[in-house]
């Protein structure tokens, strides 16, 4: 599978940005999703995951309640909605694919076998 992230940009402190995660290339639909971001000079670190249904997520404590990660498997994509942005959230953001038999969600980068090419959030303050 091939994954394209798209949506990132500038948004002040406080705003909301989309992000798309779109896969061609195979059945989209036996995927379980993770988003990650990665700051300069840090790891990658995992943000939120969903399953290939859609029906579970993960959150990582830092974003709990301001970012909502869902899907749509006719359409290929996940998305990531982030709202109330702060300035930490600065960083670029990947999306991950694994194909997996249990439906389960994915916490782990090293559970990924499929990144897209990230794309870039900016948070000023």
């Amino acid at each position: 599978v091939q994954l394209q992230a798209s949506g990132g940009g500038l948004v002040q402190a406080g705003g909301s940005l989309r992000l798309s995660c779109a896969a061609s290339g195979s059945t989209f639909s036996t995927y379980a999703v993770g988003w990650f971001r990665q700051a300069p000079g840090k790891e990658r670190d995992v943000v939120a995951a969903i399953n290939k249904s859609g029906t579970n997520t993960y959150y990582a404590d830092s974003v709990k309640g301001r970012f909502t990660v869902s899907r749509d498997n006719a359409k290929n994509t996940v998305y990531l909605q982030m709202n109330g942005l702060k300035p930490e959230d600065t960083a670029v953001f990947y999306c991950a694919a694994a194909r997996d038999r249990r439906d389960a969600v994915l916490g782990y980068a090293t559970l990924y076998d499929y990144w897209g090419q990230g794309t870039q959030v900016t948070v000023s303050s």
